[in-house]
Parts: C-alpha cells; structure tokens; sequence
C-alpha cells in the first residue's frame, strides 16, 4: 500500500459515504438533524479529495479531473493512479546499504 495515499482513500471513502447518507436521507424520511451533520461532512471530505488529488506526485490533468466528480471522483482518480506505476522516493534512489542490492 502506498502512504502518501492513504489521506486521498480515507477522504474517497468518506465522501462517498456520506453522500449515500445524504441521499438515503433525502429519499426516506429527511431528517433534518441527519442533513446538518452529513452535509458538511460530505463537503469537507469532497474539498479534501479534490486537495489531496491535485498534490499526488504522480497525478496527471485527467486525475486531478476525475477528483471533482462528487461522489465517485476520489475512487475513480485512486484507480487511475493506482494503474501507473510510482515515482520512486529519494530515499530509494539514494539508498546504498547492501540489502538494496539482493534480489
């Protein structure tokens, strides 16, 4: 799993979440309290998605795209990035020790 990641997934998946929420709300019994609280949760988290995206080291224009679809976006650009291999870090290319060099 790659950490400088995780922020993005976390965020995707709370986004995500909080939009079922909001739509399941909406379409049963449309609670205002369960709106005041998933609503801004759901805002934040789709502001912290489309951040996290546009900072990826690896990300592309089509990534940082995908992150303002609401919803989905998150989950979408993840997968994208996930499909291209990564920068290596500057520790790896800088990495001298003898264990670096055994297969």
């Amino acid at each position: 799993m790659n950490r400088t990641r995780q922020p993005l997934r976390v965020s995707a998946a709370v986004e995500l979440a909080s939009l079922v929420i909001l739509l399941a709300n909406l379409f049963t019994a449309h609670l205002p309290a369960i709106s005041s609280l998933a609503g801004p949760v759901h805002g934040c988290a789709y502001l912290f998605t489309i951040v996290t995206g546009a900072r990826d080291p690896d990300r592309t224009p089509r990534t940082t795209a995908l992150t303002l679809i609401p919803g989905i976006g998150g989950l979408l650009a993840l997968r994208r990035l996930g499909s291209r291999p990564t920068r290596p870090t500057p520790s790896e290319l800088t990495d001298t020790s003898p264990s670096s060099h055994l297969p």
